[in-house]
């Protein structure tokens, strides 16, 4: 049962976000302490989901840093774009302060991710640039989320990707890629939000 209440509640959060979300209270004291560490439990796991598929891309040791990097933010923003509803509701929709703890969590795992790929690419000599990897690597982060915001709403579409792919690269440092290594034609990676 607590399995179907978290699956529910998924549902219902990627369908309309936290706010559209009712549950029976006499279901969730069951099986959560409160509605307010459900919906956190149930943010934790759409938001690992997206994390790995950025952190999986980002480990690929036998690609180019710079490719790495722009194939992870092309699946980020493809995926944020494929759930409008569900990623809103992941990176700004007004939540409870369990939830936010759970969010700003799941931030700092993606500056994780993006840090190590910048470090590595130091490392390895393919990145030149002097700006220090987790502080980078935080603005990237807030710098795509507040990116697909607005445009969520829209609908985005290829122009925003490959926009936020430019910025990326020149963000960090990389300069240097053609024009499909820009736009993250170079890996396959999952269009399509599993969250």
């Amino acid at each position: 049962m607590r399995e179907r209440i978290l699956q529910a509640a998924h549902e219902q959060v990627a369908e309309g976000g936290y706010a559209s979300a009712g549950v029976a209270t006499g279901s969730i004291y069951r099986y959560f302490p409160s509605k307010a560490l459900l919906f956190a439990e149930v943010f934790r796991a759409a938001a690992d989901r997206e994390l790995a598929v950025v952190a999986e891309i980002a480990a690929r040791r036998d690609d180019p840093a710079a490719q790495r990097l722009a194939t992870a933010v092309d699946a980020f923003c493809r995926r944020a774009l494929a759930a409008p509803k569900l990623a809103f509701a992941l990176m700004a929709e007004p939540v409870d302060p369990a939830v936010e703890v759970a969010r700003l969590q799941n931030k700092r795992a993606y500056r994780d991710v993006f840090a190590r790929l910048l470090i590595e690419a130091r490392e390895a000599g393919e990145l030149r640039s002097q700006l220090d990897p987790p502080v980078a690597a935080a603005a990237l982060v807030g710098a795509l989320q507040e990116a697909l915001i607005g445009p969520l709403a829209e609908g985005g579409g290829e122009a925003l990707v490959a926009s936020l792919i430019t910025f990326a690269l020149n963000a960090v440092g990389f300069s240097d890629l053609n024009e499909e290594q820009r736009n993250g034609r170079h890996a396959a990676h999952p269009a399509r939000s599993h969250a």
